[in-house]
């Protein structure tokens, strides 16, 4: 089969005015209901359905060296890093000012679960578009059996409104299974990744906190 061909056998499946009534209604109500940092976020997210899963491996090696910074230069000359991580980098303030461990482990979780809800949130998003998408498409349907009804003496324009009632159905249940459903589910289980891995930052970093803890001290008390 050629191309032509192809496009022809797909051209009874295109109504612009079914995919207008159900995109363009399942955009509007997305964001009639969704705060506008959560839907810029939601939108920015799908930057991570094309990268790979996080991995923790590099921000663990980069602790390393930091740990041997501090040995060899004291723990204030972390101060001077330049840290991309915001995680590491909080971490890392926090040791640099005095705390200990358990002063670590609550910055790292905050963080944690400041960056878990805001996934979750860009997720729940692209599920609500899920669920409104067949919806539209069934307000799509009811528009057009209303156009056929209406336009029962004029047997050319039964074939157009007939067209929009089903086609309205098929787009909805298109964009909830095939477009908005896969992205909620991979957003989610990015961030699962992402938050497993991240765990595995703490006790590194803990292990730093408390390493420079009585070297802290004997420098204050001399």
């Amino acid at each position: 089969m050629t191309r032509i061909d192809t496009i022809s056998s797909l051209a009874p499946f295109v109504d612009p005015a079914a995919l207008g009534i159900v995109a363009g209604g399942t955009v509007a109500a997305v964001i009639l209901r969704t705060p506008a940092r959560d839907l810029a976020r939601a939108i920015g997210a799908l930057r991570v359905l094309v990268r790979h899963n996080f991995r923790a491996d590099p921000l663990i090696e980069q602790v390393g060296a930091f740990g041997r910074i501090a040995a060899r230069h004291g723990v204030l000359s972390l101060d001077r890093s330049v840290i991309a991580d915001p995680d590491v980098a909080a971490a890392v303030a926090a040791i640099v000012d005095g705390g200990d461990a358990a002063a670590v482990t609550r910055v790292l979780n905050e963080a944690r679960l400041a960056r878990t809800e805001r996934h979750l949130a860009a997720a729940d998003m692209w599920a609500g578009a899920a669920d409104i998408a067949p919806a539209m498409g069934m307000v799509g349907t009811l528009i057009g059996l209303a156009e056929m009804f209406r336009s029962m003496t004029d047997p050319s324009a039964i074939g157009g409104a007939m067209a929009v009632a089903l086609l309205s159905t098929l787009y909805g249940a298109l964009i909830a299974n095939l477009v908005a459903l896969p992205i909620a589910g991979r957003l989610r289980r990015a961030a699962r990744v992402e938050a497993f891995e991240r765990l595995r930052i703490e006790a590194p970093l803990r292990a730093l906190a408390v390493r420079e803890a009585p070297r802290r001290r004997l420098g204050a008390a001399a």
